[in-house]
């Protein structure tokens, strides 16, 4: 029995969704509103959340923000934009 459960444990985490959080910086080179995303200058893009107000935002911006992956999408969680170094 003690064998079962832990099948049935160790089968159920592996096909649940995996949700991770992380941090990317960068500036954004497009921003697709039809579809809800940006694209940073690291290539990836990354899915704004609902109602968001795209005029926060605009190409050539440095960003920074937090994301949580869910199946290999990248759901924007915060977003503010980076101060340059220069």
């Amino acid at each position: 029995m003690r064998i079962l459960i832990t099948l049935l444990f160790v089968l159920g985490s592996l096909f649940s969704t995996v949700a991770m959080a992380d941090d990317a910086e960068g500036k954004i080179v497009s921003i697709d509103e039809d579809s809800d995303t940006i694209t940073l200058d690291d290539g990836k893009a990354y899915k704004l959340p609902g109602e968001f107000d795209y005029s926060a935002i605009n190409e050539g911006m440095k960003v920074m923000l937090s994301y949580d992956v869910v199946d290999q999408d990248r759901f924007i969680t915060n977003i503010e934009e980076a101060e340059d170094a220069e």
